[in-house]
């Protein structure tokens, strides 16, 4: 992406409503309808054309005409909007560099005696996802967590921590975004191992022990799956 496009993406972001609607799209998993956008922001269905086709002249949404049963009438095709494949760098997918930057300084700073580097950074992620959930948990107050609840909390959560949640199953919440990429190219076992103590600790700290973090990686995705337990 050049700078001018960049510039030109980042300003198309600028506005609450629109970006709003860029990011229920990146995490839809699937085309949506002007009258799906509509529906989602709360707005007329010409007010969300006028902002999805502003997203796409910005280079962040792709459009295209989705023919029902591959039939068309004249009319009656709906426009459909996906995201492009397009990153800026400082937010698009969201990135959490800083982060990852506090967890190993920390663990430089607390590392035991005998304790490795590695175990320090584990420790440190683990200690901060407890600590995230037990401040969620502690401000929602929502009592005793069933597996559906607490994935639909986490979908919430996780989303505003830049991981693009989407359900792929009843009881599975797939992490679509890594925010630490593409640093975890150059170390995905340590990188994956974050994410996944990180995920682990916070829900201990939510106390939903109804679900468990899988590591199952995938690529240009987060490494971790959410999952109910069998017997939830």
């Amino acid at each position: 992406m050049t700078k001018e496009a960049a510039i030109s993406a980042v300003a198309a972001l600028d506005d609450e409503l629109r970006r709003s609607m860029y990011w229920f799209i990146r995490r839809a998993g699937h085309p949506i309808t002007r009258d799906e956008a509509a529906e989602h922001a709360g707005i007329s269905r010409k007010l969300a054309a006028f902002h999805l086709d502003k997203l796409v002249d910005a280079g962040l949404l792709q459009a295209r005409y989705e023919h029902a049963g591959g039939i068309r009438r004249v009319g009656r095709t709906p426009k459909v909007y996906e995201p492009a494949d397009t990153e800026i760098r400082v937010s698009i997918p969201e990135r959490r560099h800083e982060v990852l930057a506090e967890i190993l300084m920390n663990a430089v700073l607390t590392e035991a005696a005998g304790e490795t580097a590695r175990d320090a950074a584990l420790r440190v992620a683990a200690d901060r996802g407890a600590e995230t959930g037990r401040e969620l948990r502690e401000r929602l107050r929502p009592g005793r967590l069933g597996a559906e609840r607490a994935l639909t909390l986490l979908h919430t959560t996780l989303g505003e921590q830049g991981f693009e949640p989407a359900r792929t199953a009843p009881a599975c919440l797939r992490l679509r975004n890594c925010p630490f990429h593409p640093l975890t190219a150059q170390a995905p076992d340590l990188v994956c191992a974050l994410n996944h103590t990180y995920l682990t600790g916070l829900l201990r700290g939510l106390e939903a022990d109804t679900i468990h973090a899988e590591l199952a990686p995938a690529p240009g995705e987060c490494c971790v799956e959410l999952r109910a337990q069998p017997d939830a």
